[in-house]
């Protein structure tokens, strides 16, 4: 009889929260579909997704959280291989944003096992590709505070606590230019290509990861009316609403800033620098996802909140060859 075809899946080994244990668990009694490949680091993945791709591999799956789905994702880029996704990680921020289950890695197993392809914008920083969101200055600086051991310990508390401790000092001046010729001042960046930030809060309500541009919010304002003016503009219906920010859409932009500041791309930190560029990639990223994407009870009575109804799925869908 003929060996069944299983799945390259890229995976941490080494991440040991509860849900890192349980995709293991699931895993192991799903053997029959997947060739397992354990990582020792993010730049492993990459290597290991580019290897993949170049061999010509239809489907590559990521099993993990954002970090190594961000890996899978660089090894990919440039290529036809589909990306699949098994969520395992705290917040699974890109999984929800195409309406995979977060929370059921049987569900996530049917989108593969479907074999729909959406095809979405990829940009990158500096070179180095991300597919949800990126951020200069406070955000970046978040994720740099957040220990390891905290996240294990608090999961995403660990994020606000560590946003307390920023957000007692004082960021340098950014200075923003788009491509179109468009100039913007501010203490900090975010940039989606999706809508979804942080886990499931819709902050870049224009957000369309089919139109080839980035949602950019620029904070004017550092400190804690950096936090009441964001919950004021969430209050009234979008943070570009609130007092001391403002949100434009751009092909791409370049952040400049007198000294190096911390730079996140898909909720890793990147490092740090003095300028940033932000641009599309030549190609999109192919990947596996529902062609109706699922909701949540929490998703519904945030959407009903905010009074930002969805947009209509504009993506089109192939069956992988």
């Amino acid at each position: 009889m003929p060996i069944p075809r299983r799945y390259p899946l890229i995976f941490n080994p080494r991440a040991r929260s509860e849900k890192g244990g349980k995709a293991r668990q699931f895993l192991m009694d799903h053997a029959n579909r997947f060739a397992l490949y354990a990582t020792n680091s993010g730049q492993e993945a990459v290597e290991l997704a580019r290897k993949f791709a170049d061999d010509g591999e239809p489907v590559v799956i990521a099993a993990g959280g954002d970090g190594t789905l961000n890996a899978v994702v660089s090894g990919l880029a440039g290529s036809r291989t589909a990306l699949g996704i098994m969520p395992a990680g705290t917040m699974n921020v890109f999984a929800r944003e195409l309406g995979i289950d977060p929370n059921s890695l049987p569900k996530a197993l049917e989108v593969i096992e479907k074999g729909l392809i959406r095809e979405v914008d990829l940009f990158t920083a500096n070179g180095s590709p991300f597919v949800q969101m990126a951020g200069v200055g406070f955000d970046a600086k978040v994720i740099e505070e957040t220990k390891w051991e905290s996240k294990k310990m608090l999961g995403p508390l660990a994020y606000l606590l560590a946003a307390v401790k920023v957000l007692g000092g004082k960021p340098p001046e950014l200075e923003i230019v788009t491509v179109e010729g468009h100039r913007e001042s501010g203490v900090a960046v975010l940039c989606g290509n999706g809508s979804l930030y942080g886990g499931q809060f819709r902050l870049f309500r224009n957000a369309d990861n089919l139109d080839s541009k980035l949602d950019v919010i620029v904070f004017k304002e550092a400190g804690y009316r950096f936090v009441l003016d964001s919950l004021h503009g969430f209050a009234l219906g979008g943070i570009d609403l609130a007092d001391s920010t403002s949100y434009f859409q751009s092909e791409g932009i370049t952040v400049s800033c007198e000294r190096e500041v911390p730079v996140q791309i898909d909720g890793e930190l990147l490092g740090r620098f003095k300028k940033i560029e932000f641009r599309e990639t030549s190609s999109r990223l192919r990947v596996l996802a529902p062609e109706t994407p699922c909701q949540t009870p929490f998703m519904d009575a945030m959407k009903s909140l905010l009074q930002w109804p969805p947009k209509p799925e504009a993506a089109t869908v192939a069956k992988t060859s």
